[in-house]
C-alpha cells in the first residue's frame, strides 16, 4: 500500500504529520461514504482537563452547557471573543476524571493559553496532551457496528428567535456517547467514532483495529459534502456561530453569561447573521485543480465571499465549503478564479 503523506503534497500545509492518501483517494472516500475507513487524524492537538471543578469552569468560559457534564459523555464547544467572534472551537470527550479536548492542528496553543488565563482560584490543572493523546476516526455507516454500544450522536434543534425562557433544556446542546477503549476513549460522532487512544500504541492499535485506512483527503471530502466546517478553514477573525453552522453543535442559547454572549443573542434574535456557509459547486472548466482557501468568491466582479475547504468529491466533482454574504441569492452566478460557481441550495 503506497502511503502518501500530506506534507509530501504541500510541506507548508497545516495538515502535516498524516496520510493523504493511500495510492487512490476516490476508491478511499467510496470507502467512508458506503462502509468504513480509519483516517488518522493525530495532527489534531489535544487538551487535558482534570480537576474536581472542571464541568462549572468551562461551562462558565465557553459557549457550552456543560455544568452537568457526566463520565462517557460528550460535546463539542466555542471560546470567543468578546466581540462574539469564534477563536476556538473544540470536542469535548469526558472520562470521569478528566475532560478531554481536541481541536484543529496549531490550535491547541491558543486554546491552552486561554483556559490557563481563566483558571484564577480554579480547581482544575489543563495540560497540552497532545504527545501524549491521538486522534483516529472512523468513518461510514459501518463505524457504529463496530462499538455497538455508543448511542447514535443527538443535536438539538437552534430555538426559534426570542424563544420563551425556559424552552431550551439544560444540558449540552450535542451528544456524544463515550466509551473507555485500549487505554484511551471511544467517541459516537456524527460522521463514525472517534477514538483518543495512547500516542505510542497508535500503530499497534491501528494494527489491531484491522480496518481498511483512507487518507486525510478522504475525509476532508466526507466533511465538506456533510457541510461541517473547520476552525481556520472555514473561519475567518470576523466569524460569529450563526454564520458556519456552530449553533446547534456547540451554542447553548440559555445557559448564562459567557464572553461574545451578547452577540450571539443579538444575531439570533434579529436572524441575520452577515455572513452564511455554503457548498459550492465548481464548474472545473478552465481549472482542474480545486482553489486554494481564502481565493475570493465573487459576483460580478465583486468579492462576497471567500472559499474554506475545495476538495475533488468523487460523486459531486469539485466542490468547496465558502462563507459568502447572507445577501446573495442561491441562485447567483458566481465565479471562483477561473471557474464558474454556484451554490448548492440542498
Amino acid at each position: 500500500m503506497t502511503t502518501v503523506m500530506v506534507e509530501d503534497l504541500d510541506p507548508a500545509s497545516a495538515d502535516a504529520g498524516v496520510p493523504a492518501h493511500f495510492g487512490d483517494p476516490m476508491r478511499e472516500q467510496r470507502l467512508l461514504e458506503t462502509a468504513v475507513g480509519l483516517v488518522d487524524r493525530s495532527n489534531r492537538a489535544v487538551i487535558a482537563v482534570p480537576g474536581v471543578e472542571r464541568a462549572s469552569w468551562l461551562h462558565t468560559i465557553t459557549t457550552q452547557h456543560l455544568s452537568a457534564l457526566k463520565a462517557d459523555e460528550g460535546t463539542e464547544l466555542l471560546v470567543l471573543s468578546p466581540n462574539g467572534h469564534i477563536e476556538q472551537h473544540a470536542l469535548v470527550a469526558e472520562d470521569g476524571t478528566t475532560a478531554w479536548l481536541d481541536t484543529e492542528p496549531g490550535a491547541g496553543e491558543g486554546l491552552l493559553k486561554y483556559l490557563e488565563m481563566m483558571r484564577f482560584f480554579t480547581r482544575v490543572e489543563p495540560r497540552d496532551a497532545t504527545a501524549e493523546i491521538a486522534v483516529l476516526s472512523l468513518v461510514g455507516p459501518g463505524a457504529a457496528a463496530l462499538f455497538p454500544d455508543l448511542a447514535d450522536p443527538r443535536v438539538g434543534a437552534v430555538p426559534d428567535a426570542r424563544f420563551a425562557a425556559g424552552s431550551v433544556p439544560a444540558g449540552a446542546t450535542s451528544h456524544y456517547s463515550v466509551r473507555a477503549f485500549e487505554g484511551g476513549l471511544a467517541r459516537r460522532v456524527p460522521l463514525g467514532v472517534d477514538l483518543l487512544v495512547p500516542r505510542a500504541r497508535k500503530d499497534e492499535i491501528i494494527e489491531k483495529l484491522n480496518v481498511p485506512r483512507a487518507g486525510l483527503w478522504a475525509y476532508e471530502a466526507v466533511r465538506v459534502a456533510h457541510r461541517i466546517p473547520r476552525l481556520g478553514w472555514e473561519t475567518d477573525h470576523r466569524t460569529i456561530p450563526a454564520e458556519i453552522g456552530l449553533m446547534a453543535t456547540s451554542v447553548h442559547m440559555e445557559k448564562g453569561c459567557y464572553r461574545g454572549q451578547e452577540t450571539v443573542a443579538r444575531v439570533h434574535n434579529l436572524g441575520r447573521p452577515p455572513r452564511r456557509q455554503v457548498l459550492l459547486h465548481l464548474d472545473g472548466v478552465a481549472s482542474d485543480h480545486p482553489p486554494a482557501r481564502n481565493t475570493p468568491v465573487e459576483l460580478a466582479g465583486r468579492a462576497v465571499g471567500f472559499i474554506g475547504t475545495a476538495v475533488r468529491h468523487h460523486e459531486l466533482g469539485m466542490v468547496a465549503l465558502a462563507v459568502v454574504k447572507r445577501n446573495v441569492p442561491d441562485d447567483a452566478d458566481l465565479s471562483v478564479g477561473e471557474s464558474a460557481a454556484a451554490i448548492d441550495a440542498g
